[in-house]
């Protein structure tokens, strides 16, 4: 039994907040965190780590990018704020 949201669900909360932006826009992890958490205002930081594991799943699988001053990086390894987009 799991405590969040599976992978599927994190990724489908990416594509709609990325969907509803302008082509080549990013999405902070803490937004994907907060839509998860159904405005829960406390609940979205205990989501932070499976959001960022999964946009590092799913950057090394090409579907997504993680970057941190607009420069590709491993969304486990980074310290700070990234942004998760739509690989090229």
């Amino acid at each position: 039994m799991s405590d969040g949201p599976d992978a599927e669900t994190i990724v489908a909360a990416v594509r709609a907040l990325l969907d509803a932006r302008e082509p080549g826009r990013t999405v902070c992890p803490s937004e994907v965190a907060r839509r998860l958490a159904g405005g829960n205002d406390g609940d979205w930081r205990a989501l932070m780590p499976a959001v960022r594991r999964v946009a590092a799943e799913r950057a090394r699988a090409g579907e997504l990018v993680v970057t941190q001053r607009g420069r590709a990086v491993d969304a486990l390894r980074a310290r700070g704020p990234i942004r998760i987009g739509y690989a090229d």
